[in-house]
C-alpha cells in the first residue's frame, strides 16, 4: 500500500506543474494591465513603470513563470486589489467557510444517494425504481442557481423557515445551530446534482453485481434479498460507489462558486466571483490554483482508498 501511495504521489506533480502553467498563462490571456489595477488611472507613469518593473513584467515567459514558481514555494500569492490583502490570507480566511459547505454538501449527498440508489435496486423495474430515474433525470438537469433561487423564495421568502444568507445572522452569536440554519439551503442547492449522480451509480453498480454466481449462491440459500443486496453486494459495490463520491467532492469545490454567491457564502467562491467581477488576476489565479490542487489531492485520496476495497489495483 505504502509503495502504491508514493507511486500516485509521483504521478500528481506533473499534474499540478501543469496546472501552475495553467494559471500562469491565465494572467496572460485576461485583459488589463496589473499597473493599473493596482495604482489607479490616475497614477503616474513612472510609478506604473517601477511597479512593473518590480513584478517582473518586463522579463521574458519563462523568466516570468519561473519567479511565479518561486513565489508560490514562498507562500506567495501576489495582493488583491479587491480585498487589498495578500491573497493567501484572503483564501485562508474563506478555505475553512468553502470546506464546511462541501464537506456538508457531500455527506447529504453520499447518504441519500447510496440509500436511495440501494432501495431502487432492490426491485428493478419497479415502480420505486423508475421513480429513482425520473428524479435522477429532473436533478441532473436542473442548473444550482436555479435550485438555490427557488429555495430561497419557498424556504426564505414566503415560509420564512430558514436564513437565506451567510453564515449567520446580523450581530453574529448564532452558534453552531443558526450555523446548521445558514448551511441548509446551500448544501442542498450544492449536493442535488451529486445527490443523483451517486443515486445513478449506486442503482448501476448494484445491479451490475447482483447478476453474480455468488450472489445467485447466496439466494439459493435461502437469504433475504435485502440481506443479499446490504451485506453481500453492496461491499462489493462500494469500489465504484467511492470513486464516484470522491469525484463529486472535486466537483463541489468548483460549484461551490455559483452556490455561494447566491447565499452569500463567505467562502473562496464567493471570493472568486467577486474577484472576477473586478479583474482581480492575482486573487483569481490563487484561487483556481488552491482548487485545481484540492481536486488533485482528493482524487489521490480516492485512488489510495479505492484500492483498500480492491485490493488487486495494487499490483
Amino acid at each position: 500500500m505504502i509503495v502504491f501511495a508514493i507511486r500516485r504521489a509521483l504521478q500528481i506533480v506533473p499534474v499540478i506543474i501543469g496546472v501552475t502553467i495553467a494559471t500562469f498563462l491565465l494572467a496572460k490571456i485576461i485583459p488589463g494591465d496589473p499597473a493599473d489595477m493596482l495604482l489607479g488611472a490616475t497614477a503616474s507613469e513612472e510609478a506604473k513603470e517601477a511597479l512593473r518593473s518590480g513584478m517582473g513584467l518586463h522579463e521574458a515567459a519563462h523568466v516570468q513563470y519561473l519567479i511565479y514558481v518561486g513565489n508560490l514555494l514562498q507562500g506567495d500569492l501576489g495582493q488583491s486589489f479587491t480585498f487589498a490583502q495578500p491573497v493567501t490570507t484572503v483564501i485562508v480566511e474563506r478555505l475553512g467557510n468553502t470546506a464546511i459547505l462541501a464537506i456538508a454538501a457531500i455527506i447529504l449527498a453520499a447518504f441519500i444517494g447510496v440509500a436511495a440508489g440501494t432501495w431502487a435496486a432492490l426491485k428493478p423495474g419497479s415502480f420505486r425504481d423508475q421513480s429513482l430515474s425520473v428524479v435522477v433525470l429532473f436533478f441532473n438537469s436542473m442548473p444550482s442557481f436555479w435550485l438555490g433561487l427557488v429555495l430561497i423564495m419557498i424556504f426564505g421568502l414566503n415560509l420564512r423557515l430558514l436564513p437565506v444568507s451567510g453564515m449567520q445572522s446580523v450581530g453574529g452569536g448564532d452558534g453552531v445551530l443558526g450555523l446548521a440554519a445558514h448551511m441548509i439551503l446551500p448544501s442542498i442547492t450544492l449536493a442535488a446534482w451529486s445527490l443523483a449522480t451517486i443515486a445513478r451509480m449506486t442503482r448501476s453498480s448494484l445491479l451490475e453485481v447482483i447478476n453474480s454466481d455468488y450472489i445467485r449462491t447466496a439466494r439459493a440459500k435461502g437469504m433475504r434479498e435485502s440481506r443479499v443486496v446490504l451485506c453481500h453486494a453492496l461491499p462489493n459495490a462500494m469500489p465504484q460507489i467511492i470513486t464516484v463520491i470522491g469525484m463529486q467532492m472535486g466537483f463541489l469545490l468548483s460549484g461551490a462558486v455559483l452556490t455561494e454567491t447566491i447565499f452569500s457564502w463567505p467562502g473562496i467562491g464567493l471570493a472568486m466571483y467577486q474577484a472576477i467581477s473586478t479583474r482581480d488576476i492575482p486573487l483569481i489565479q490563487g484561487g483556481i490554483l488552491i482548487l485545481a490542487i484540492a481536486f488533485v489531492l482528493i482524487n489521490f485520496a480516492v485512488d489510495v482508498l479505492y484500492t483498500c476495497f480492491n485490493p488487486k489495483l495494487k499490483l
